[in-house]
């Protein structure tokens, strides 16, 4: 039987997805700071070949410095509305049924650095998102063991980790619905080995299908409540609007909901900048929020025409699903773009959907590649012109709890730098009314749009 090139291309290719993480042939991405204090890490797109994103290149988000749990003094307690308060060891834990889920495991604010008008916040790329095999008890499992009163409707979680300065300590609820879905579970294994202190050790929640906003790492306490929890992380962070609204618009905040289900999504991981014309496999992942990937479109000509990529493994509910497509590629510069499509007939959009804090983008992105017989030049940087010198004072008050890698990713007007010193200061930042405006000139000058 003969085999065309095409078809020879697409079997490669798929070898070469399914080469196992940790294979000789093959070294893990490791990935790149946005912030060392606290941690955020981006995993570059070439790891997202992998169906299983390795531990060393999964993205890192913290708002706050990485705690160092003791397990001598580490506990869950469950309280609130239930019938019989608790307090679990991991040991206690670990004697419940094992459950084990593979779920991707991506940050709310993935893609933000893509939205116009600009926002402030981490600028996530691609790179915010991983797929993992977690493992550890079904939540609902443990609150049995509590016993829910009839009111609960809400649970308030609560991790090891402390506010810097004056921030709200990270605390979200879920809803109780959520909770005793037997797909939401309390892990304290990731990909086969314990959680990591940087991915919530001992113990987090994974709330499959769900933004990592309800992901709380280093849980330590859980209780129940029959109301809406007003605390900073639910009444003010992580909300959307609950409709569509023009780029730029200020938004109600009676007119924002929680973030909560992830969207349709697809990256495109090879090739990367430059190919040489001829055969090449385009390769990447794609995923949604519990409903499989159906289907991965693809284009070469900015979106004028599709073709349908070839699936590859078995799809699951909420993990990456591996594709492939043969590009006859020709000579110039093209825009691939990648379109997946879930079961649910849900596919990414064309367009974003604009919202204020940037949450969710899940837009059709373009990817641009030259296709030359030659490798281009690698082009000469200039180095940076030297820019006025930071004053003490923003020293002083921007530097107590981060450095100033998370200043570098924003691209704000002044008047953005001016609500974002407001926000600062009502988390403790030591600004006086004196040294605000040497502040406000310096970072709306060096780190301007």
């Amino acid at each position: 039987m003969s085999i065309s090139r095409r078809e020879l291309l697409l079997a490669s290719a798929a070898g070469l997805l399914a080469r196992p993480a940790g294979s000789a042939e093959k070294t893990a991405p490791k990935p790149f700071e946005l912030s060392p204090l606290p941690t955020d890490l981006e995993m570059p797109v070439e790891g997202f070949v992998d169906e299983i994103t390795p531990t060393e290149s999964f993205f890192v988000r913290c708002h706050t410095y990485t705690p160092q749990v003791k397990m001598s003094n580490w506990k869950l307690t469950i309280d609130g509305l239930v019938e019989k308060p608790l307090t679990f060891t991991l040991d206690d834990l670990k004697k419940l049924p094992r459950a084990e889920m593979t779920a991707v495991l991506e940050c709310a604010g993935n893609g933000r650095s893509f939205y116009e008008p600009h926002m402030s916040g981490a600028q996530w790329k691609f790179g915010g998102v991983g797929n993992a095999r977690w493992a550890g008890v079904r939540l609902r499992d443990v609150l049995q063991k509590a016993g829910l009163k009839p009111g609960a409707t809400q649970l308030l979680l609560d991790g090891a980790d402390e506010p810097l300065g004056k921030m709200p300590d990270f605390q979200r609820t879920i809803e109780v619905r959520k909770a005793l879905d037997p797909d939401t579970l309390l892990a304290w294994e990731m990909n086969g080995k314990p959680l990591t202190p940087e991915h919530g050790f001992p113990l987090r929640l994974v709330a499959s299908g769900w933004a990592g906003d309800s992901w709380v790492k280093w849980l330590q306490h859980i209780e129940a409540l029959d109301h809406d929890f007003d605390g900073f992380w639910m009444k003010t962070a992580y909300r959307h609007p609950s409709h569509p609204v023009a780029p730029g618009t200020a938004v109600d905040a009676k007119d924002l909901i929680p973030v909560t289900d992830l969207n349709v999504k697809s990256v495109i991981a090879m090739p990367g900048e430059w190919v040489k014309p001829g055969l090449v496999a385009v390769q990447g992942v794609a995923w949604s929020n519990g409903s499989p990937v159906a289907k991965v479109e693809i284009s070469d000509d900015a979106g004028k025409s599709w073709k349908t990529a070839k699936l590859l493994g078995n799809g699951t509910k909420y993990g990456f699903r591996k594709w492939t497509y043969a590009w006859t590629a020709t000579e110039g510069r093209h825009s691939l773009i990648a379109r997946a499509t879930d079961e649910a007939g849900r596919a990414q959009p064309m367009q974003e959907d604009w919202n204020p804090s940037g949450y969710l983008w899940n837009v059709a992105q373009p990817t641009s590649v030259l296709v030359s017989a030659q490798k281009p030049a690698t082009p000469v940087v200039a180095p940076p012109a030297a820019g006025i010198t930071a004053p003490e004072a923003y020293k002083a008050a921007c530097m107590t709890c981060h450095d100033d890698h998370m200043m570098r990713q924003q691209r704000m007007t002044r008047a953005q730098w001016e609500k974002e010193l407001d926000k600062m200061t009502g988390w403790g930042a030591p600004l006086s009314a004196t040294d605000r405006p040497s502040i406000v000139d310096y970072l709306s000058s060096q780190f301007k749009p």
